[in-house]
């Protein structure tokens, strides 16, 4: 029985990523799940200097030390113009600050989605070529495409096709844990 980790790569209260990660920790049986939902979250924006004079916050080292003694990583990353969020961006700034290695050896179930037609895959791209610099193996990757019309929150993930595809990547990487 593993650890697992999962958060959504946005600090908004209605994140439609967080969704698809509470909705994809439902179906796991057998390990122990964290959820964090990363509005509860806030960190100051990344700078040498405010590093310098106020160090690292609380909740930042907390952070760390939870990834640490996860054995795997589920993560959606929402999208802002093509890219992960500021948000995201700035969490990796900090965590790589504290440790370069933080995701060192770690299972990354790597997912996106968003109101759009190609589900975030951008941010997902750019995501799963940045997270292996930190120490992450990014396992499997699941786009969910056209959120609101694809997700019911009584249902979960309505189309059989992406339902299947998300089963799928969530199966190759419990079988990594």
């Amino acid at each position: 029985m593993g650890k697992i980790l999962a958060f959504a790569g946005s600090n908004s209260s209605t994140s439609i990523n967080f969704k698809l990660v509470k909705h994809t920790v439902n179906g796991i049986e057998g390990h122990r799940v964290q959820l964090l939902n990363m509005a509860n979250f806030p960190f100051p924006m990344y700078s040498a200097d405010y590093e310098k004079e106020q160090g690292y916050s609380n909740s930042l080292i907390e952070f760390k030390n939870d990834l640490g003694k996860a054995h795997g990583i589920i993560l959606s990353v929402n999208e802002h113009n093509g890219h992960p969020s500021a948000y995201f961006k700035n969490l990796l700034d900090w965590l790589s600050r504290l440790e370069r290695n933080f995701l060192k050896d770690k299972p990354v179930l790597l997912m996106s989605t968003s109101g759009g037609k190609r589900g975030g895959l951008a941010s997902l791209e750019v995501s799963k070529n940045l997270l292996p610099r930190f120490g992450a193996k990014v396992v499997a990757t699941f786009s969910l495409p056209s959120f609101d019309e694809n997700f019911s929150e009584n249902e979960g993930i309505v189309d059989t096709e992406l339902a299947s595809a998300h089963q799928h990547a969530l199966t190759v990487f419990l079988g990594e844990l």
